[in-house]
C-alpha cells in the first residue's frame, strides 16, 4: 500500500497522467460538441484508429510529421461528415452508423498496412517520427513543478488547452450558440434562420478532427508507429467523460482527467508485486463504476422531479 501511495503522489506520475489523459481529453471534447450539436459521435474510436494510422503513413512515407498529422487529422474530420451524411441526410441510425465506421476503420486500416508495408501487426518497420517536445523555458528550473510541466509532447498541452478553448467556443461565439440551440432545439433553430444542417454537418467535422488529433498523438506522440487497434477503447471511455461530466467543458475535463489518471496508475502500478491481470482492468472499472453512478445519479433526479410538481 505504501508503494502504491509513493507511486500516485510522484512528479513521474503526475508527468504520465498528463501524457496518458491527452486522448481521452481531445476526444471527450470531440464528443462533447457533437453532442451539443444533437448528434453522438460514437464513431470516436474509428475517427482516433483512422488518423493515427494515417498520420504514421503520411509522415513515414513523405518523411514529413507535420503533413502526416494534418493528413491524420484531416481523414477523422472526413469520417465525421460521413457520419453526418448517414445520420443526416440518409437518415440511417446514429449508433448504428457509429458503430459502422469504427468497424470500417479497424478492418481498413489493418487492410491499408498490410497493402503498404505487407506487415498485419504496424508500421513499426516505417520511420514515421513523433510531433515534438516543449520545454518550458523558465518552468523547467521550478522543482517538482518543472519535472511535470515542460517536457510534454505538444499535442499534450494542446489537450489541455482545449478545455477553455471548447467553453469559450461554446458560450462565448455565435457559432457555440448556433451549435447549442440546433441540439437543444432544431424546429426553433430553424425557425430563427440558423442553418441546422450545415451547422451540424460543420459541429461533426469539429468532433471529428479533435477525436483526429488524439489519434495522431497515439501513433506520433505516445509512440512513434502505429500498431492495429491501438485505441483499446479510448474512444469509448472518452464517451463516457462526456456524459460522466454533465456534457460542461470543465466537468468532461475533469472526468477524462479521472480516466487518463486510472490508465496511469495502471501503467505504474504494473512495475509493483500486482497481478497484471487485475491492474489491466483498473481504468475499465472505473469507467463501468462512473457511468452506474452517473446513471443512478440520474434516475434519482428523474423520481425526484414528479414529487416535487
Amino acid at each position: 500500500m505504501n508503494a502504491v501511495v509513493g507511486v500516485v503522489f510522484s512528479s513521474a506520475f503526475l508527468a504520465a497522467v498528463m501524457r496518458v489523459a491527452t486522448p481521452y481529453l481531445l476526444a471527450a471534447f470531440g464528443g462533447l460538441i457533437a453532442e451539443r450539436v444533437g448528434v453522438s459521435n460514437i464513431a470516436l474510436e474509428g475517427q482516433m484508429l483512422a488518423a493515427a494510422c494515417t498520420g504514421a503513413l503520411v509522415a513515414g512515407h513523405q518523411g514529413s510529421v507535420a503533413l502526416g498529422a494534418v493528413s491524420g487529422i484531416a481523414v477523422a474530420a472526413l469520417l465525421g461528415l460521413l457520419l453526418a451524411a448517414l445520420r443526416l441526410h440518409l437518415g440511417a441510425d446514429v449508433i448504428i452508423a457509429g458503430i459502422g465506421l469504427n468497424l470500417l476503420a479497424s478492418g481498413g486500416t489493418a487492410y491499408a498496412v498490410f497493402a503498404l508495408l505487407g506487415d498485419k501487426g504496424g508500421t513499426s518497420g516505417l520511420q514515421s517520427g513523433s510531433l515534438p517536445r516543449l520545454h518550458l523555458w523558465g518552468v523547467e528550473r521550478i522543482p517538482v513543478l518543472g519535472e511535470i510541466l515542460s517536457g510534454q509532447n505538444i499535442v499534450t498541452y494542446l489537450a489541455f488547452l482545449a478545455a477553455p478553448v471548447v467553453a469559450w467556443l461554446l458560450y462565448r461565439t455565435r457559432f457555440g450558440f448556433h451549435l447549442r440551440a440546433v441540439g437543444e432545439a432544431p424546429d426553433a433553430a430553424r425557425s430563427v434562420g440558423i442553418p441546422v444542417r450545415r451547422v451540424q454537418c460543420l459541429g461533426l467535422a469539429l468532433s471529428g478532427a479533435l477525436a483526429g488529433l488524439a489519434g495522431v498523438f497515439l501513433s506520433m506522440g505516445y509512440v512513434s508507429f502505429f500498431v492495429r487497434d491501438m485505441t483499446a477503447g479510448r474512444g469509448f471511455i472518452a464517451l463516457a467523460a462526456v456524459f460522466l461530466g454533465g456534457l460542461r467543458p470543465w466537468g468532461v475535463f475533469l472526468a477524462a482527467l479521472a480516466f487518463g489518471a486510472a490508465e496511469a496508475l495502471a501503467v505504474q502500478v504494473g512495475t509493483l508485486d500486482i497481478p497484471p491481470q487485475l491492474v489491466s482492468t483498473i481504468p475499465y472499472v472505473l469507467t463501468l463504476g462512473a457511468l452506474a453512478t452517473y446513471a443512478y445519479r440520474r434516475r434519482r433526479r428523474s423520481n425526484a422531479e414528479p414529487s416535487r410538481a
